[in-house]
């Protein structure tokens, strides 16, 4: 009997922790669900440079005579390769014409000087990127420590911790605003 009594006060004590686990879930999943995202074009950032009316043509098959010349470094758009680079984490400096062609399907391109930064700030910026449609690369020369752009949008960053680079990630990655929306970021040239 008294067994029995102590089974029942066990089972009572697992349901009762087990029914609180499941409300806490629910009320987790409601409150996170219905917190409503900041719709991209609501996001201002500080000192974002942007650069309408950018021309896409591809060039190619990628000709050792052709090289794009553009009006920002590094490029945020303009004419570019036939392949795009896939999207991806490099430890080499990239082609500007074959990056170029991912941000127009919609990548964002974060670019760091690699005098400005060291090991550590580098894997801070590899935490930061999204996996997919970002290409993380080194560019010698950058007028500041870290540059992120995307289509037709560029900013400076301060660091690697600097708020403005989520912002930007929230704004501009897989933008249906860039010419060639929802294309491939990976399948052509690896850097």
């Amino acid at each position: 009997m008294a067994t029995q009594r102590r089974n029942q006060r066990i089972g009572l004590g697992a349901a009762i922790v087990g029914g609180v686990a499941v409300l806490a879930l629910v009320i987790g999943f409601v409150v996170v669900g219905s917190t409503p995202r900041p719709s991209p074009d609501d996001i201002d950032i500080a000192g974002l440079q942007e650069f309408p009316g950018l021309t896409a043509v591809h060039v190619g098959p990628e000709s050792v005579d052709y090289q794009a010349r553009y009006d920002m470094n590094p490029p945020a758009g303009g004419d570019h390769y036939d392949a795009w680079l896939n999207c991806g984490v490099y430890d080499q400096p990239q082609a500007n014409e074959n990056a170029v062609h991912a941000l127009e399907h919609g990548a964002v391109w974060v670019t760091y000087d690699p005098d400005a930064l060291g090991d550590a700030e580098v894997e801070t910026l590899r935490n930061a990127v999204p996996t997919t449609y970002s290409i993380l690369s080194p560019y010698p020369g950058l007028p500041a420590p870290v540059v992120i752009s995307a289509w037709g949008a560029q900013v400076r960053l301060d660091g690697v911790d600097d708020p403005r680079l989520e912002s930007f990630v929230q704004k501009y990655w897989k933008s249906p605003s860039v010419p060639e929306p929802g294309s491939a970021c990976t399948g052509a040239i690896d850097g």
